[in-house]
């Protein structure tokens, strides 16, 4: 019986669940957002809040224990550089889980998991790839009515 039992195993053995926790972290750590599984989303999201406590203490033991779960450096000092000091007045709650509906293939639920305060970065992010692509697109239709035009 799962009497007491708070974790969900996701069919996963330890080692693999582990990883899985690890990757999103870094994933999210990296693009302050991430598209996965409802229940993965509410899993890692305990392990990203808690690192997220690590970094804001910002000892050399803190950063060994993050060291711990995320092992690329670079996300690391982004980590304790930039991501934790937003949350130094915050007491908890970082992360976001916004439920998106149903994945297209299986039918399993969806989530965007997220930091929270970085919802303006993202915008301004996606406003300036928007605006990259109508660019490029009107710099191709103008080439392509240059080169009808010679003809």
């Amino acid at each position: 019986m799962r009497h007491k039992k708070v974790n969900a195993k996701l069919n996963r053995t330890a080692a693999h669940r582990k990883a899985l926790y690890s990757n999103v972290a870094i994933s999210l750590f990296e693009h302050k957002q991430v598209k996965t599984t409802t229940a993965k989303a509410k899993a890692v999201r305990k392990t990203v809040d808690r690192l997220i406590t690590f970094a804001k203490r910002g000892t050399l033991a803190d950063r060994r224990q993050v060291l711990r779960t995320i092992r690329d450096r670079s996300v690391v000092k982004n980590l304790f550089d930039e991501i934790a000091p937003t949350y130094k007045e915050r007491h908890g709650g970082y992360t976001r889980v916004i439920k998106l509906g149903r994945r297209r293939g299986d039918g399993a639920e969806m989530a965007l998991l997220e930091l929270v305060g970085y919802e303006g970065v993202l915008m301004e992010k996606h406003k300036s790839t928007e605006e990259e692509k109508s660019k490029k697109k009107d710099t191709q239709k103008a080439e392509k009515e240059k080169s009808e035009s010679k003809e």
